[in-house]
């Protein structure tokens, strides 16, 4: 199924970028369209079905793009996906596109983890040592953990820095254990 993802999510990205459309607006409204099909069993259902021809998913898919007023490369990219009977990767195919999205753009997901909610000025004096440390520009998404005590957990992808009270004092306790 990786393999499937990537290809849609890397084939769609070049075609984003080819023709020069905005990354952000495509991405938003395919995220509408996999959206549409998660809360929709019917949906799902037609555009699964190896019963119903791709003309008639075509036709459904048409309804909703007029409707909602999809972009023509949206309409042509979910269109494939139907023709190739691949709907029922959507989501993924659509996650994998918004992280190859973000890759081309210079972007970083951060997972930060705080003890307390974090003031704006916080917020962005950390985010600005995370796109310090990496590069690159940085997404930040927030939670809040009161058993860290204080400090910070940061998570980039499979990375993890912990400026945590808990993560320090768990380190001295490896350390006295192993004296």
């Amino acid at each position: 199924m990786a393999t499937v993802t990537n290809t849609y999510a890397r084939a769609f990205a070049d075609v984003i970028f080819d023709i020069h459309l905005d990354p952000a607006k495509t991405l938003q409204e395919t995220q509408f369209i996999a959206g549409l099909v998660a809360q929709s069993k019917e949906l799902r259902e037609v555009w699964e079905s190896p019963a119903i021809p791709p003309t008639e998913k075509r036709r459904v898919m048409d309804a909703i793009v007029n409707r909602e007023n999809i972009s023509r490369p949206v309409r042509n990219f979910v269109a494939v996906l139907i023709d190739h009977g691949r709907m029922r990767f959507l989501p993924e195919i659509v996650n994998e596109l918004g992280l190859e999205l973000d890759r081309r753009l210079g972007f970083t997901e951060a997972e930060i983890t705080s003890a307390r909610e974090l003031s704006g000025n916080e917020r962005r004096t950390l985010e600005q040592q995370v796109e310090s440390l990496t590069g690159k520009k940085v997404r930040a998404r927030y939670s809040r953990d009161g058993s860290i005590l204080g400090g910070a957990v940061v998570r980039l992808g499979s990375t993890i820095y912990d400026g945590s009270v808990k993560g320090q004092l768990e380190r001295i306790r490896e350390q006295l254990a192993n004296n």
